[in-house]
């Protein structure tokens, strides 16, 4: 057994945690959840993309919910848990990188979320401006990111993988704040919420998420 770090690119790295991904508590993904549920608000009826939708638990919530979803991610793993999931049967899942063109069409979603996905995406300019080309216009963006800060603490996504023993990290890009808001303004969105929540754990009084919410 080793206890060494593992740094592999995010859709291997998403591939090895998919099988237990959801099974371990993660203070940074139960504290997303509350924000996400909060951010969207009532999804009933719209049409929503999850970029970055990992194991499905947003899309689920919101397909029952009453929405049209669509979900995205790079990890063929995660989102075979995903269409595994009591209540997936309505939702859209398509395998893709959030750095290439995404398969949409143009104003085509009344919300767009998305989740801890911007961490292992190099090119923001072209996440965002996809962001900003799918939502319809009077649309909402919601992006919800590990707070930057918590990499100064050397904090990233990462889970300890009992096979080999390693902690095992999909590889993460050490975006700032202005990085975000920046590409975000650039694209066309508008800045209507922004929010920082403190660790309340091992890493008390220090940032640990990072929400934006943008209108079209």
């Amino acid at each position: 057994m080793s206890d060494s770090k593992l740094i592999l690119p995010a859709r291997e790295g998403y591939d090895r945690w998919a099988p237990f991904y959801d099974r371990k508590a993660n203070p940074v993904v139960s504290l997303k959840q509350r924000e996400i549920r909060r951010l969207m608000g009532d999804v009933h009826g719209l049409r929503v993309a999850d970029l970055g939708c990992g194991t499905g638990v947003n899309a689920v919530w919101m397909a029952e919910s009453g929405a049209q979803v669509t979900g995205i991610d790079v990890s063929p793993g995660m989102l075979a848990e995903a269409r595994s999931k009591p209540g997936a049967g309505s939702i859209r899942f398509i395998e893709q990188s959030l750095e290439k063109p995404l398969p949409l069409d143009a104003d085509a979603f009344d919300r767009v979320l998305c989740s801890l996905a911007l961490e292992h995406v190099e090119d923001l300019a072209h996440a965002f401006g996809e962001m900003r080309r799918i939502v319809r216009p009077g649309g909402r963006v919601v992006v919800v990111e590990m707070h930057p800060a918590m990499l100064l603490k050397g904090v990233s996504a990462h889970f300890h993988d009992p096979k080999t023993g390693q902690d095992v990290r999909p590889r993460s890009v050490g975006h700032q704040i202005s990085d975000f808001l920046t590409a975000a303004l650039r694209s066309g969105l508008r800045l209507t919420e922004i929010t920082e929540h403190l660790d309340q754990g091992k890493h008390a009084g220090w940032p640990l998420l990072l929400t934006m919410t943008f209108a079209a």
